[in-house]
């Protein structure tokens, strides 16, 4: 079977864990929901959902939802989070150092737009401009982008300042594209609570 045909093949069961992971996950987490709403009224003016449009599977884009963790500003479509950035405000920074800000998108899992474990969506401005500088940058849109992914708990995640930093980060999206699997999918699963727990010197 070659590549293309194990993804479809490992689709089915992948799809399955997905809507059954989300589903609890938004279950068990909903009742936080109006506690971060606050805190995200109280320090920013604006709505309390970011939404921006990111590339999902085969290449098509699809609007991703996150809890807004910076103040309202022109560059959100085109500039990476970066140490001690001044878009991010305090509580802000909470939310993404421990990954809450990402909660919304088990709403994006359950309507098919990504999976909870899979290579991470980027900004189009980023995919258009790395698909142009990084061979096989496009196999990672092969597969539902993830919540998480193999890249990110290998602690390639944050700002990409250096072009080998985001190859590095591709070369792992493919890797897990593949050689998936279940087991592969709950370890990443493991290590995923353990960065929350243990944030990087990349989480901010």
């Amino acid at each position: 079977m070659n590549d293309k045909g194990k993804i479809v093949a490992n689709s089915i069961p992948k799809r399955f864990f997905d809507v059954v992971f989300a589903t609890v996950a938004l279950c068990v987490t909903v009742l936080i929901f109006p506690i971060i709403a606050i805190g995200i009224k109280m320090q920013s003016k604006g709505p309390v959902f970011f939404k921006q449009q990111r590339d999902g599977l085969d290449g098509h884009s699809f609007l991703m939802y996150k809890f807004r963790s910076m103040h309202l500003n022109e560059e959100a479509d085109t500039k990476q989070a970066t140490g001690d950035d001044e878009r991010v405000f305090p509580f802000g920074l909470f939310l993404r150092k421990t990954s809450l800000d990402e909660l919304p998108q088990f709403w994006n899992v359950l309507i098919g737009d990504m999976s909870v474990i899979g290579p991470r969506p980027h900004m189009l401005v980023h995919t258009e401009m790395y698909s142009k500088l990084i061979c096989n940058y496009t196999d990672r849109l092969s597969v539902r982008p993830g919540i998480t992914g193999l890249a990110q708990v290998m602690g390639r995640r944050g700002e990409t300042k250096e072009l080998r930093l985001m190859s590095d980060r591709v070369k792992l999206d493919n890797f897990y594209i593949k050689h998936w699997s279940v087991w592969l999918d709950c370890r990443i699963i493991f290590l995923t609570f353990k960065t929350i727990l243990l944030p990087d010197k990349n989480t901010y």
